[in-house]
């Protein structure tokens, strides 16, 4: 995203947070934009002229709220259309970073709804489970990256995976990335949990270990990578046998290998 999209982004999640510190019903409010939102985006990724209306810098900020009152109004939440118009009044690089914006500016809204409802672990935690279902089932990852499949076909077979497992705002923010793939289902879904562990101000180490860790395990393991990395950590983990003993450890894009196998690999690797 280009610098002058990313001031008016800071500055609309700063206007989106305010307004739902003020709601009465922030958890309503923020799961009803956030999904507003969400079908906004759908709308623009259709409709090529629009979002190009939307931004473009020969029109005054107020054509273009005006353009989108007449648009919204009705049609969704005083809140979203709100938003919206803020959004528009802003000055973005392209029409790519002003859907990109409201994407982010939704999953905002949803997780503050989440938030509201003491969620927001819980819906960290589902996303890291649902990637690594998808890591772990390659021919699911090929089906839901198909770019010859529709969004819907390809959001309808993620929903099928997801009935009735996790809450509604990790559903939501699983469908609304998978119809707008920019990278592989797997990575998405990672992003989206990093996503996650930032609003609470943490970022995620994901853990694969030979036996499953109990929750002391996993605190007293959490407070060695906080010191290490000198910010708060969110450890998720899940068992791979293959590694024989150990844990292999990934905080962002640094990989700490303790396992069993990487020992006999480097050792191996000496040898030869």
């Amino acid at each position: 995203m280009h610098a002058a999209s990313r001031e008016a982004l800071e500055r609309l999640v700063e206007t989106l947070n305010k307004g739902l510190n003020e709601s009465a019903e922030q958890v309503g409010t923020g799961a009803t934009t956030g999904t507003e939102l969400f079908e906004f985006v759908d709308v623009l990724d259709r409709e090529r002229a629009l979002r190009v209306a939307l931004v473009d810098s020969a029109k005054s900020a107020d054509q273009r709220v005006s353009l989108v009152k007449e648009l919204l109004a009705g049609k969704v939440s005083n809140s979203t259309e709100e938003i919206v118009s803020a959004a528009v009044s802003q000055n973005w690089s392209n029409s790519r970073d002003f859907r990109n914006g409201l994407v982010k500016l939704g999953r905002v809204a949803l997780l503050r709804s989440a938030e509201g409802q003491g969620q927001l672990d819980r819906v960290q935690d589902e996303l890291f489970r649902l990637a690594r279902i998808v890591e772990n089932e390659p021919q699911l990852e090929l089906l839901l990256a198909d770019r010859s499949a529709s969004v819907d076909a390809r959001r309808d077979l993620l929903a099928k995976v997801l009935y009735g497992k996790v809450t509604a705002t990790t559903e939501a923010l699983a469908l609304q990335a998978i119809g707008r793939l920019r990278q592989r289902p797997v990575e998405a879904l990672d992003s989206l949990t990093d996503e996650v562990a930032a609003l609470e101000g943490r970022e995620v180490a994901r853990v694969r270990s030979a036996a499953p860790l109990g929750e002391q395990q996993q605190s007293l393991l959490a407070d060695k990578l906080e010191k290490i990395y000198g910010r708060k950590i969110a450890v998720h983990t899940e068992v791979d046998s293959s590694l024989l003993g150990g844990a292999v450890i990934r905080v962002g894009d640094e990989v700490i290998d303790g396992s069993t196998a990487g020992k006999l690999q480097r050792l191996r690797r000496s040898l030869a």
